[in-house]
């Protein structure tokens, strides 16, 4: 009979009598009785730190999972690993997301456990859980913690971080002074949670809840509700019931249920940052979805939920008008009804259950879409080769097809340092180019939402075309092209870039193209030379092994080689 509870995976001391008993008087020292050390055992990956406003409420959330676990027969062990507080990390949390995946990759399968509960929150945390829950692949469910609540500022709602964004613009223009922004400063992020608006957070905690690794109707929850403590209990009591049933996370997360996530990505008009970690996910499994698909999927699925930034509502809102529940039902002609989650229910049978209330106006009907089109598109062309990604259902549609002179950055210092010069040569109808920022250069930083230059937002400038190989925030808005591939700091063709070349933005023909002669792009790429890598540490391995943007960013060590 193998191994379970206290006894999984004993410490190799070349007795494995003696490391039983070893870690039983040792287990005795923490208070525990032989009974429950007879129990089966859930380890709960916790992430609560000083340097992660969203996951404040941690300590609430592992005491409400380990009240479920004991209460469904098993002992609850917290465990920490890395939690990655995504305005508190340099040069960026994508940076170190790769090392909370590997964090918890390895202690899941280091220690005693039949089951794991993995709970965070933050951009970088969930996909990072998903990604070592995925190799480590123990029976596994994902809790988040939630979104927050909005805050007020003279009769309008607020919430991080499209707001943040929005009322930064407008100080950066002149219209709001500084005494407000500062007031507003402290309206923004009011309560505990992830960001309120459909950022990167809130849609990987959609993704997670569409693969079929979180409860049904637990994405939304907002994290001072009462319901995310309870959701809390039911996923540690969820937890022991998969022990059982030996569902693990590659039976969960299949190509179909990528695809379904895909397609919620593109309905909830989510953040482009979850093309990166969804592809990471199923890189873990072999699984590769081409940009083709991805451009078919976008095609075929509306946006249908009106949130921030894409439309007007907040999560609050989702949640209160019927969240993922009601959205999947909408969706349902349109995906894979035999995918199963932790439960072992096959998503047609979740679906076939009644639903209570749904809010139409948060929650479009599949025949009123706030935009026929799905939210994300994918780009080639000859700056493109390898694929770019924009958001055109937070983009100005006048810019949809256009062409223009190229005002290049080749860094974010270099960015930093120019774009409110008052003589930098800029008009509206120029392409903003940042180079270098990608993740071999700068570890693909939240970069790519580049600021309209002040002389031109003081002017009434609000959106143009803004191209770049880093990322930006799922909160963020504008005509902007991102994760170009192969990055300029690895010689891709954005390295080649001057002042002055033209550049073609074509959202019909998915394609952006620089428009230089070949040979001539050539010739200028000829001495390119990559950055340097660092001498040490985690940078060191980061910059060796790390993969570009179409290979989600992960580490070409991690991924599996074979298709399933």
């Amino acid at each position: 009979m193998a191994d379970h509870g206290i006894d999984n995976g004993l410490t190799n001391y070349g007795d494995k009598d003696f490391a039983r008993f070893l870690r039983r008087s040792f287990a005795r020292s923490m208070g525990l009785s032989r009974e429950m050390l007879a129990k089966p055992i859930v380890g709960i990956a916790a992430t609560p730190s000083g340097f992660n406003n969203c996951h404040r409420y941690m300590p609430e959330l592992v005491e409400a999972v380990s009240r479920g676990v004991l209460a469904a027969g098993a002992l609850p062990r917290p465990f920490p690993t890395v939690s990655l507080g995504e305005v508190f990390l340099n040069p960026t949390s994508m940076m170190y997301r790769n090392l909370m995946a590997m964090d918890t990759e390895e202690m899941i399968g280091a220690q005693p456990m039949d089951a794991v509960v993995l709970i965070g929150g933050c951009d970088k945390t969930v996909p990072a859980q998903l990604m070592g829950a995925a190799s480590a692949n123990l029976p596994a469910i994902q809790l988040v913690t939630g979104p927050m609540m909005t805050g007020r500022h003279k009769g309008q709602r607020l919430g991080a971080c499209t707001d943040c964004r929005g009322f930064w613009a407008k100080y950066r223009a002149g219209s709001v002074d500084k005494n407000e922004i500062n007031v507003v400063e402290g309206r923004l992020s009011v309560t505990a949670g992830t960001c309120a608006v459909m950022g990167t957070a809130s849609t990987m905690a959609c993704i997670a809840e569409t693969l079929g690794m979180s409860l049904p109707g637990t994405a939304a929850i907002p994290a001072v509700h009462a319901d995310r403590l309870v959701a809390a209990e039911e996923t540690g009591k969820a937890a022991v019931r998969l022990i059982p049933t030996k569902i693990s996370p590659r039976d969960v997360i299949t190509r179909k249920s990528i695809e379904n996530a895909f397609r919620v990505l593109q309905a909830v008009g989510g953040s482009t940052n979850a093309v990166v970690h969804l592809t990471a996910i199923a890189g873990r499994l072999g699984i590769k979805i081409p940009l083709s698909r991805f451009n078919e999927l976008s095609d075929e699925t509306p946006v249908l939920v009106d949130l921030k930034p894409v439309g007007e509502g907040y999560m609050e809102d989702f949640h209160a008008a019927g969240g993922m529940g009601a959205l999947l039902r909408e969706l349902k002609p349109l995906l894979h009804l035999d995918t199963i989650d932790v439960e072992g229910r096959t998503l047609g049978e979740r679906l076939e259950e009644p639903l209570d209330w749904v809010n139409p106006a948060v929650i479009r009907p599949f025949h009123d879409p706030v935009s026929k089109d799905g939210g994300l598109v994918a780009l080639t062309g000859n700056l493109a080769p390898d694929g770019a990604i924009f958001k055109r259902a937070a983009a100005t549609p006048a810019l949809f097809e256009s062409e223009g002179r190229a005002v290049v950055f080749t860094g974010l210092e270099d960015l930093s340092n120019r774009i409110d010069d008052p003589d930098l040569d800029v008009r509206p109808e120029d392409v903003l180019v940042l180079q270098n920022a990608g993740p071999h250069a700068a570890g693909m930083p939240e970069a790519g939402y580049l600021p309209i230059p002040k002389k031109l937002a003081q002017a009434g400038v609000k959106d143009m075309i803004r191209i770049s190989d880093a990322r930006m925030s799922g909160t963020a808005f504008g005509s902007i092209v991102l994760h170009i591939a192969p990055e300029a700091a690895v010689g891709g063709p954005l390295a080649a870039v001057r002042n002055g070349d033209r550049i073609r933005l074509s959202i019909v023909n998915k394609r952006i193209d620089l428009l230089v002669e070949d040979a001539e792009i050539k010739r200028r790429l000829a001495d390119h030379r990559p950055p340097p890598v660092p001498a040490r540490g985690y940078k060191s391995l980061y910059r060796r092994t790390v993969l570009q943007a179409p290979e989600g960013c992960d580490f070409d060590f991690l991924r599996l080689g074979a298709d399933r």
